[in-house]
């Protein structure tokens, strides 16, 4: 089992002023589980972080992923195709490409649990595995 991260948590877990902040971290920190970060928050969470924090915070996040505290998923050809679906299906919801990403890889991995702070697009968007993702922190 791995713990896949969407980009809330991750920010999060950077911004000590976050309300979500020492959730975040301390899932982040005390996880024996395999941190697992789709590509495309990994985009996402420069932006946000670079906008907000500075690009300090970005850098250490990269030193995690190169100290192996965390693994980057690529996005592989058949998502794509899932992407597509999931944001036709969705269109009334406005669910991004990032979203719909995390999720495909979610789906792909078999994982039934998914760190995010994102309630709105994961309680309503429907996974092809599960009946529902349980949504940590």
């Amino acid at each position: 089992m791995a713990l896949i991260c969407d980009t809330g948590p991750l920010y999060a877990a950077m911004d000590r002023a976050d309300q979500d902040h020492l959730a975040c971290a301390r899932l982040l920190e005390t996880t024996d589980e395999k941190v697992l970060v789709p590509s495309p928050v990994i985009v996402e969470l420069d932006w946000l972080a670079g906008q907000r924090l500075g690009p300090d915070a970005f850098r250490s996040f990269l030193a995690d992923s190169q100290e192996g505290l965390l693994e980057v998923v690529d996005l592989q050809a058949q998502d794509y195709g899932r992407i597509r679906e999931l944001l036709d299906r969705y269109r009334d919801l406005a669910l991004g490409f990032v979203d719909a990403a995390v999720l495909t890889v979610v789906e792909r991995l078999g994982e039934t649990k998914l760190a995010t702070l994102d309630r709105r697009h994961f309680t309503v968007v429907r996974p092809r595995h599960v009946p529902a993702l349980r949504l940590v922190p």
